[in-house]
């Protein structure tokens, strides 16, 4: 994971405006880029002529200025790498993780290499086709010495954030950055569209994200049900085994060869999980401990909240079975929410399976109190996300990839506090969008398979606007990278080439007919808890959601 921050502006021998307050924003969007990547940042400069053929008579300066910044935080190779990378007037900002497509040794870092191809390339369509063959979570700004251009974009689901504001009268300046500071005045800040690979000037030359088509094949009328999740049906045994074999090999190429880090444990983790116990962590946590080694402890990381709406909640409740007189209900301990009870579930579970690893699950409490002093900060990291449903989801995030909480080594012992050192952190995301997890997909087939096709369809296309870049934001601000081992092109391929009916059946009851493919292959690997929990919202099963009433998600902050 690393930060990027890009200026261009134009010299027009204008005298520049005292008032302005450029330098201030632009510096503060590097120190917040620097934390994302912690271990190495660098500033490179370019003054370069207008090229007529590269911008409109509007946007004809004499001379251009360009600054790179990077910083990075080492997760691939052994040598130290500073960015930008830089060789012969090409310039490459990179934040991200080339997993398939170029020959990478484990001792090499991915960028380096990456860089190594872009500089032998001589056109704007060499580039192109560079960035079309490779699969991984990535953002970048490349300046091609050969063609004169800048080169900007975003992997074609947006796991990577890249932002921009486009030049304004009041800021006449071109800026790309991964992360903001917030609204400030005059900056118009959006999300890069991840649809093509741009120029500067945001000619698209090439669609880089053709999105993958949802098998049409629908089922015959009579096609008969499940009835039971112990016994694998033979129209479904390969799906069974290839999405098994699909997760497990996107998954290994996410955890394996992440270099050691330096701290004060004499063992530290390299690896974390967002961890609720939902079915779609715990298959990749089980994937994650077949492919790292057996002495490496994993971090399975559980947040909690204290929510004051849900704690009124309790005391009504506890006031009407006093009034009535029936016996009192003990209070819930506040942080035995959810998740939490869910998560311990499937601990126990995890350990009887795999009982020589070391699971470190970690408990974090965040008091109320905590969490709205933290709320400026993380408003400003999320923005231009902007609604309380970004607001709840930010903070569980925020607060869960921090790592900060407590671990007990056996389930009666004392807590000990614990910070997590894993710098890479695998979320579950995608499984609900292609294996048909939300209570949206039961609605749809109100009208039928046709309609499931077609809504599961919308749910892929829309996977590169679906805030991946906001996660990515609140994340990395903690020096963390997010891998997402569903959202491997690969697995997205194999997943919508099913037909529907392989991967979920609606007319089964929740927790058996969602996501019904990925429940019979957690069923294989042993996972026979977690085949069975439903889906749950994270802002809900970690009460980081409506802390101050009942405002629908969708409503802006105030």
């Amino acid at each position: 994971m690393c930060g990027i921050f890009f200026c261009l502006h134009q010299e027009r021998n204008l005298s520049p405006d005292p008032d302005s307050e450029a330098p201030s924003i632009h510096a503060t969007l590097k120190t917040i880029n620097a934390q994302r990547g912690p271990d190495a940042q660098r500033t490179v400069s370019l003054t370069i002529p207008a090229s007529p053929s590269g911008y409109t008579d509007i946007t004809k300066p004499p001379i251009v200025h360009l600054e790179f910044f990077s910083s990075e935080l080492r997760l691939r190779g052994t040598a130290p790498i500073v960015q930008p990378h830089e060789s012969n007037n090409n310039i490459l900002c990179w934040n991200g993780e080339v997993f398939e497509g170029l020959d990478i040794k484990p001792d090499q870092n991915d960028g380096a290499i990456l860089f190594q191809e872009l500089c032998k390339l001589q056109s704007p369509s060499e580039v192109a086709a560079l960035f079309g063959s490779i699969e991984g979570p990535y953002a970048f700004v490349f300046f091609h010495a050969a063609s004169q251009h800048v080169f900007l974009g975003r992997d074609p689901l947006g796991r990577r954030s890249l932002l921009i504001h486009r030049p304004t009268p009041l800021q006449p300046h071109l800026l790309l950055s991964s992360a903001t500071c917030g609204p400030s005045p005059g900056y118009d800040i959006e999300e890069l569209s991840t649809e093509f690979l741009h120029y500067i000037d945001f000619s698209c030359f090439v669609d880089e994200a053709i999105p993958s088509r949802v098998n049409p094949v629908l089922p015959p009328d009579d096609f008969p049900k499940l009835t039971t999740l112990d016994v694998i049906p033979p129209h479904l045994s390969q799906a069974v085994d290839d999405l098994i074999n699909q997760l497990n090999r996107s998954t290994r190429l996410r955890v394996l060869d992440i270099p050691s880090i330096d701290c004060n444990l004499i063992n530290p983790s390299k690896v974390a999980i967002l961890f609720s116990g939902g079915i779609d962590c715990t298959v990749l946590t089980y994937l994650a401990h077949r492919n790292i080694p057996l002495e490496e402890p994993i971090d399975l990381l559980n947040v909690a909240f204290e929510n004051p709406r849900k704690l009124q909640g309790q005391d009504t409740e506890h006031a009407k079975h006093k009034n009535s007189g029936k016996p009192e209900q003990p209070r819930r301990p506040v942080y035995k929410v959810p998740d939490r009870m869910s998560g311990l579930e499937e601990l126990q579970e995890l350990r009887r399976l795999c009982p020589d690893r070391q699971w470190n699950f970690v408990e974090i409490d965040v008091p109320y109190a905590e969490s709205q002093a933290a709320r400026p900060t993380i408003e400003a990291l999320m923005f231009p996300s902007n609604t309380v449903m970004d607001l709840s989801l930010a903070m569980a995030l925020f607060f869960a990839s921090r790592g900060v909480g407590q671990v007990r080594r056996q389930k009666d012992n004392e807590p000990e506090p614990y910070i997590s050192p894993a710098r890479v952190i695998l979320s579950g995301l995608g499984a609900d969008e292609l294996l048909g997890g939300y209570s949206r997909h039961r609605t749809a087939f109100t009208h039928g398979w046709k309609a499931l096709v077609d809504e599961l369809q919308l749910e892929i296309d829309r996977i590169p606007t679906r805030n991946l870049g906001r996660d990515d934001r609140i994340i990395s601000s903690h020096g963390k990278e997010t891998r997402y081992p569903f959202l491997s092109l690969s697995v997205v391929n194999f997943l919508a080439s099913l037909p529907v009916h392989f991967k979920l059946d609606p007319r089964l009851e929740t927790g058996m007919g969602d996501k019904m493919l990925l429940r019979l292959a957690a069923r294989k690997l042993g996972l026979m808890e977690a085949s069975q929990r439903k889906k749950r919202a994270m802002q809900f099963g970690s009460y980081s959601a409506r802390m101050h009433g009942e405002k629908k998600g969708d409503v802006p902050l105030e």
